[in-house]
C-alpha cells in the first residue's frame, strides 16, 4: 500500500513564497515520476510541475520563473518552492506519485496515487 502526504500550504500574501511537500511511503519498489497539479473550485486539475526519476522537469507555462519543483530520491520526496506568488495561483495543490509497489505476494504493481491536497490561499 502507497501513502501520498503533501504539506506546507496556507495563506499568504501577494509577492510572498510558499514551499510545499510530498512524500510518498509505504512498499514502494520505485517511483517513476512525482508531480504537483492545483484545482481551483468548478475547473478539471492542471498540471504545475513533474519531475520523473531521470531527472527531466515540466512545467505549466504560467509558473515557469516563479515556481520551482525539486526532488529528494532518497525520501521519495518532492517540494515545490512558489516565488512571486499571484492571486491566481489560490487553489488546492495535488501531489501525484507515479511508480511500482511491491505487493504482498512479492509481485510488482504500477500505481498512481494522489494525495488529499494543501490548499494555497493568495491574497492581493
Amino acid at each position: 500500500q502507497v501513502h501520498v502526504m503533501e504539506s506546507g500550504g496556507g495563506l499568504v500574501q501577494a509577492g510572498g513564497s510558499l514551499r510545499l511537500s510530498c512524500a510518498a511511503s509505504g512498499s514502494i519498489f520505485a517511483i517513476v515520476a512525482m508531480g504537483w497539479y492545483r484545482q481551483t473550485p468548478g475547473k478539471q486539475r492542471d498540471l504545475v510541475a513533474t519531475v520523473n526519476a531521470g531527472g527531466g522537469y515540466n512545467y505549466a507555462d504560467n509558473v515557469k520563473g516563479r515556481f520551482t519543483i525539486s526532488r529528494d530520491n532518497a525520501k521519495n520526496t518532492v517540494y515545490l518552492q512558489m516565488n512571486s506568488l499571484k492571486p491566481e495561483d489560490t487553489a488546492v495543490y495535488y501531489c501525484l506519485a507515479t511508480g511500482y509497489s511491491t505487493t504482498h505476494a512479492g509481485a510488482r504493481e504500477r500505481f498512481d496515487h494522489w494525495g488529499q491536497g494543501t490548499q494555497v490561499t493568495v491574497s492581493s
